[in-house]
């Protein structure tokens, strides 16, 4: 079930009353581009976007404005120009609450504002160590959990990326054969916004003993989001979501997960519980969950992947 969140550490809104926030903003999406950005088995409709991710847009728009007046006081203020420096969004969240599809949707919705059109997503997949760098310490099993990345790469990228450099080199890490792929790299160049979307990019714990050396990942966001739901209700995601792509990706020869693809209904519902309950349950309740209370917006859904309300933190 969803934890309570506590009166004075947020604004509590439902679907309604947040909705009403959208003030005047348009509603220029539309229903083919949003196609373009749902994930498998991650429902939204573009009365959702207008009620729930355009009032986000409008907040975010205005804090982004905020930022970079700031940024300008203090420019003035030394007397010299100081590097471009993006604003950072974290996004955190189980495996198949719509994280993705959240992520792509406000990306869209960002660009669509005249002060800030260059916004770029990075997911923290990319920064998961190879398989082969996994298998050797038997964690293959733990791929996704807080140690199985590589902190100290993506704590090196937020580093640049926030210091303004000129271009900051991101891996990439590919959902078909499930690996992180070697020599490719995303190339960001000075971005207005950047969204940094992952299962543990609120996490605190230290992942090694030299960990309290370093900062954790969100101490380089300006802006945290949560997407919550009850667990209940994200496994049945997960399942539909396996069952899904066993029709689709997994049919794939190249695919990691090609050998699901030939499983019978039963089958195959039975491996995605098992890997559910023995792996992503588990990090969900461990590490990802705890983590909810950090973030500065929490998006709820309902069962059918809606978002019923949003707890925006008191400042």
């Amino acid at each position: 079930m969803h934890a309570p969140a506590s009166s004075t550490t947020y604004v509590d809104f439902n679907r309604a009353a947040w909705s009403g926030l959208r003030a005047n903003t348009p509603l220029t999406l539309t229903e083919t581009e949003l196609n373009d950005l749902r994930g498998i088995n991650e429902p939204v409709a573009l009365d959702e976007v207008a009620g729930i991710y355009l009032p986000l847009s409008r907040l975010l728009n205005l804090r982004i404005a905020a930022s970079q007046h700031l940024a300008d006081a203090t420019t003035a203020f030394l007397g010299t120009l100081a590097p471009k420096a993006p604003f950072i969004i974290g996004l955190a969240g189980s495996v198949a609450v719509g994280k993705s599809t959240i992520s792509r949707v406000m990306c869209s919705l960002l660009r669509r504002w005249p002060n800030h059109p260059n916004v770029e997503l990075i997911t923290t997949d990319g920064f998961l160590h190879p398989n082969a760098w996994l298998e050797e310490r038997d964690l293959m099993s733990r791929k996704g959990f807080p140690e199985s990345y590589d902190l100290g790469r993506l704590i090196a990228f937020l580093t640049e990326l926030k210091s303004g450099a000129p271009e900051v080199r991101a891996p990439v890490y590919s959902h078909v054969v499930y690996d992180v792929v070697p020599d490719a790299e995303i190339i960001v160049r000075q971005p207005d916004i950047v969204v940094v979307e992952g299962l543990n990019v609120l996490q605190v714990a230290a992942l090694r003993d030299e960990a309290d050396a370093l900062p954790f990942v969100s101490d380089f966001f300006d802006f945290s989001i949560y997407v919550d739901a009850d667990v209940v209700d994200i496994k049945r995601w997960y399942i539909e979501r396996f069952l899904a792509l066993r029709a689709a990706a997994f049919t794939d020869d190249n695919s990691f997960f090609h050998h699901f693809a030939r499983l019978s209904d039963d089958h195959a519902t039975a491996v995605a519980v098992s890997i559910w309950d023995s792996i992503n349950g588990v990090n969900l309740a461990e590490n990802i969950a705890p983590t909810r209370s950090r973030a500065d917006l929490v998006l709820e859904k309902g069962p059918d992947h809606s978002v019923q309300r949003v707890r925006l933190r008191r400042q």
